[in-house]
C-alpha cells in the first residue's frame, strides 16, 4: 500500500514539475519577438514567370533564408505561412499572423512588367491605387480567384476595380507609420547593403496585408522580367543578398523597439499605469502633444473618431497623416494625457514636442527648461 502511495506521490510531483516547466517555457516563448514570413504565391499559383523563372520558388528561397538567419537570434520566433510549394489563401496568411499575435508580417514577392523595368519596391497598406501602384495591387490580389470560396472570404472584392481596392478599408491604420519605418529600412538596405536599385516605398491596397494587426509590408525584391535582374534573383548569391538586407532591416526595427526610440513604443499593460499627482513642469516656448496614430486617411478631428479623446490635431507628412491629442507646455500634464490615451486603446501613444512650429526631441525640450 505504501509503495502505491509513494508511486502516486512521485507521479503527482512529476506532473507538477512538468507543468511548471511547460508554463515557464510558454512564458519565455510569449516574450519572444514574433516575425511571420510570407513567401508569395505557391502551389497552383506560380506567380509571375518572367524570363522563365518562377516567382513562387524564388520568393520561397529568399523567405526561408531570411527565416534561418533570424532564427539564430534567441529572442526571435519565426513563423512561416508556407515552407514548401503549397498554395495558401491570402486571408489565411493574415490569419496565421494574427493567431500568432505577431510583431511583424513580411510578405516577399518578385515583380514583373512588360518593359525592362528594374529595382526593388516595398509596399505598405494604403489607398493610393493610381497607375503603377494599382497594377501591382491588382496582380497580387488576383490570386483570390484560385480560392473556392473567395466571394465569401473577400465580400465580393473585385481586384480589377480601383473602387473595390479603395473600399477595402484600412483596418491596419494604427500600424501604418511603423510599417513605413520598416519598409524604409528594407529599401535602405537594398541600396546600401545589397547594392540594388530601389524604386522606393509605396502604398497600395494589398489583400495579403489588409487584415494583419501588426506592422506589415510586402516586398518586391526585383523584376524577373528584367533580363539581368531576373538572372540575379534566380541565383543563390542574389537570393542571399536580398535575404540579408531584409534580415538586417527586421533586426534593426526590433532593436529600435527594444530601446523605445523613434516612433516605436513597447505595449504597456494599462493595469500597470498608476497616475500620480505631480507639480506642473512648464517648459516655456515649447508645446507638448501626444501622438496617438498615423495613417493614409484624413479623419475629422472629432472625439468619436478617436475613442473619445479631445483636443485632436493633425499634420500631413508625405502621404501620412499624423494625429495628436493635447496641446500644453506642461510636461507632467502631457504625461498624464499620454496615460489616458493608452487607456483609451492607443497603446503606442508617445509624447512629441514642438518649438517655434518645428518638432524637436522631448529630451531637447526638457533640457531647455530650468526646472
Amino acid at each position: 500500500m505504501q509503495t502505491k502511495q509513494k508511486t502516486l506521490l512521485v507521479f503527482l510531483l512529476f506532473i507538477f514539475i512538468t507543468s511548471l516547466t511547460s508554463n515557464a517555457s510558454l512564458q519565455a516563448q510569449e516574450e519572444k519577438f514574433v516575425v511571420v514570413l510570407d513567401a508569395g504565391h505557391g502551389g497552383d499559383d506560380p506567380g509571375n514567370l518572367g524570363n522563365g523563372h518562377k516567382e513562387k520558388h524564388i520568393a520561397l528561397k529568399i523567405t526561408l533564408e531570411v527565416g534561418r538567419e533570424l532564427e539564430k537570434n534567441p529572442d526571435i520566433k519565426v513563423i512561416y505561412t508556407r515552407k514548401t510549394d503549397v498554395f495558401v489563401a491570402l486571408h489565411e496568411r493574415a490569419n496565421i499572423a494574427n493567431r500568432a499575435d505577431a510583431d511583424l508580417f513580411v510578405s516577399i514577392h518578385c515583380n514583373a512588367h512588360s518593359s525592362q523595368a528594374s529595382g526593388t519596391e516595398t509596399f505598405v497598406l494604403g489607398e493610393k491605387n493610381t497607375g503603377r501602384n494599382f497594377d501591382v495591387a491588382k496582380k497580387e490580389n488576383e490570386v483570390i480567384f484560385l480560392e473556392d470560396n473567395y466571394e465569401e472570404n473577400y465580400a465580393g472584392f473585385d481586384p480589377s476595380s480601383p473602387e473595390s481596392s479603395i473600399a477595402i478599408g484600412i483596418e491596419q491604420e494604427v500600424y501604418v507609420e511603423q510599417s513605413v519605418v520598416l519598409a524604409r529600412k528594407i529599401e535602405d538596405n537594398f541600396i546600401n547593403k545589397a547594392k540594388r536599385k530601389s524604386r522606393g516605398l509605396k502604398q497600395a491596397s494589398l489583400l495579403v496585408i489588409r487584415n494583419t494587426y501588426m506592422p506589415s509590408v510586402l516586398v518586391e525584391v526585383g523584376f524577373l522580367t528584367n533580363n539581368q535582374e531576373g538572372k540575379y534573383l534566380n541565383s543563390a548569391a542574389g537570393q542571399s543578398k536580398m535575404a540579408d538586407a531584409i534580415k538586417r532591416a527586421v533586426l534593426d526595427f526590433k532593436e529600435e523597439l527594444d530601446q523605445n526610440v523613434g516612433s516605436h513604443i513597447l505595449l504597456v499593460d494599462p493595469d500597470s499605469m498608476v497616475e500620480e499627482e505631480e507639480a506642473p513642469r512648464v517648459v516655456e516656448g515649447v508645446t507638448f502633444k501626444v501622438q496617438i496614430s498615423a495613417g493614409s486617411r484624413l479623419l475629422e478631428a472629432k472625439p468619436y473618431n478617436f475613442n473619445g479623446l479631445n483636443d485632436i490635431s493633425s499634420e500631413k507628412a508625405g502621404d501620412i497623416y499624423k494625429y495628436y491629442c493635447g496641446n500644453t507646455s506642461d510636461y507632467n500634464q502631457i504625461k498624464t494625457l499620454q496615460n489616458t490615451a493608452k487607456l483609451k486603446g492607443y497603446s503606442g501613444a508617445f509624447i512629441v514636442a514642438f518649438k517655434d512650429g518645428k518638432k524637436i526631441s522631448v529630451t531637447e525640450a526638457l533640457e531647455s527648461s530650468p526646472n
